[in-house]
């Protein structure tokens, strides 16, 4: 088993909370993981980027070589786009569909990513609408997790530990709504 994922988006998404939930989640399972991550800006706004390999098997790299990326899991559409050329031909795209404007001639994805879905496995989800219903506008990220879960492989309950491990410090409410915000991102994408 091995598992390459990027996680992409912009600063304040909580793309470093998805690779801590997904790292515990994995070790849980006794896998092998590398992480590589760097930042934009050091603000709101500023790109995030994490490389997460996952193996049954030692992993000697943690950067992930151009078109060899299992699954690119990105918090904002612009910067999934960024992030494509690692993406294997047979991988997955999952992406909200929530913009990010920060910057001034942001450019109109609609046609782009009509493009991108008869080449490539997408799942486009709109994170944020479904993190509202489930009353936590904070969970667009755990949203997001859920939608890529599918493509990862670590057993769903596993995930769901490890984001109450993760969230344990903020209390069993916020726990439940991420974990909830989590099976409704999942369900989205096995609907697809």
């Amino acid at each position: 088993m091995k598992t390459d994922i990027i996680l992409a988006g912009v600063g304040g998404q909580g793309i470093l909370t998805i690779a801590a939930t997904l790292g515990a989640a994995a070790l849980n399972e006794n896998y092998f993981l590398k992480q590589a991550e760097t930042h934009g800006m050091s603000q709101r706004g500023g790109e995030v980027v994490s490389h997460l390999r996952i193996s049954d098997k030692p992993v000697f790299s943690d950067l992930i070589p151009l078109g060899t990326a299992d699954l690119i899991l990105s918090v904002e559409p612009l910067e999934s786009l960024r992030y494509l050329s690692y993406l294997k031909k047979d991988g997955c795209l999952v992406t909200n569909i929530t913009e990010f404007r920060n910057i001034p001639n942001y450019p109109e994805l609609k046609k782009m990513f009509s493009e991108i879905e008869r080449k490539v496995k997408t799942v486009q989800i709109d994170a944020d609408e479904i993190a509202r219903k489930c009353g936590n506008p904070k969970a667009s990220n755990m949203v997001m997790l859920g939608a890529a879960s599918p493509f990862i492989s670590i057993p769903e309950n596993v995930i769901v530990e490890a984001i109450a491990t993760v969230f344990q410090a903020k209390g069993q409410k916020v726990v439940e709504l991420n974990q909830q915000a989590f099976r409704e991102g999942r369900h989205f994408a096995l609907a697809e």
